[in-house]
């Protein structure tokens, strides 16, 4: 009986290690398997179950796949759906090479220089895309590389042959910079942090769209977004922001691909972000 058993156990052990149960787990939860569900945790009593359903509720209907995170420090909440999904950043990206050129300076214990101010306020409240290029091609690889190592960013990977907006991103790695750029850290210096934030919040208007769609009055908004059209995929549409104030301190990411126009991942992302702002608001 003892052999017979021990034997059984053996056989078992020998399946999950060869994988032969994972398609029998799989197949047992096929709905969980091909649409990952959000998942939310806070201090604060009800909050995470509320945003659960109601982030849940705004992504029922909309076609393409979205990425999002959530930290508010007031609650200690956190909420993620695909955190770790690859996506083309587009100009969202831009916060990293402003990121990366303080964080450079900070270094060499030098201040940016006025060309480097201009190209600074192009690449972030205006999107520019030349500034952009002009900046990622001054740092060089080893540089972003060496940013993105110190920020704990591991999972994101800069786009080969200048293509920056083809740099590899997710929203766990957008959330941490997020989280550099609005408390003390050994990263980025106080001043480099306030002077990113600073831009992030003098985006022109027609680009302040997304995350701060829905932002309760008198919550300060940083913002950058990204766009971005290609044959597979359709258009790229993300947005990342920091919000302080009515007693929070939180930071969001959305990020989204597999829409059929720009103006689609807009009301994707819109739709994430009101229902976020509002239950924050109410909590």
């Amino acid at each position: 009986m003892t052999s017979g058993i021990s034997r059984r156990a053996r056989v078992l052990a020998a399946a999950v290690g060869t994988g032969v149960l994972v398609p029998l787990v799989a197949a047992a939860t096929p709905a969980a398997a091909a649409t990952p569900a959000v998942t939310c945790t806070s201090a604060k009593a009800g909050l995470a179950a509320k945003l659960k359903q109601d982030i849940t509720a705004a992504l029922a209907t909309r076609k393409g796949t979205v990425a999002v995170g959530l930290y508010d420090r007031s609650t200690d909440t956190t909420c993620t759906l695909r955190a770790s999904s690859a996506y083309d950043s587009a100009s969202v990206v831009k916060v990293t090479v402003l990121a990366t050129l303080l964080w450079d300076a900070k270094k060499h214990n030098r201040y940016l220089t006025d060309r480097e101010n201009t190209l600074a306020k192009a690449m972030i409240t205006k999107s520019d895309n030349a500034a952009t290029s002009t900046l990622w091609k001054q740092l060089g690889m080893t540089k972003i590389k060496g940013f993105l190592t110190a920020a704990g960013m591991t999972q994101t990977v800069p786009g080969a042959n200048g293509y920056w907006g083809l740099t590899q991103i997710t929203v766990t790695d957008e959330q941490k910079l997020l989280k550099l750029l609005t408390a003390k850290n050994t990263v980025l210096s106080d001043n480099s942090r306030a002077y990113i934030l600073k831009l992030m919040g003098q985006v022109v208007s027609s680009q302040r769209w997304g995350t701060p769609y829905g932002v309760p009055s008198g919550v300060t908004v940083a913002v950058k977004n990204g766009w971005l059209q290609r044959s597979t995929n359709g258009w790229r549409v993300h947005s990342v922001g920091a919000f302080k104030g009515g007693g929070h301190d939180y930071m969001m990411t959305v990020l989204t691909h597999g829409n059929s126009t720009m103006n689609y991942g807009i009301a994707t992302i819109q739709a994430v972000a009101k229902v976020i702002h509002k239950d924050l608001a109410a909590s």
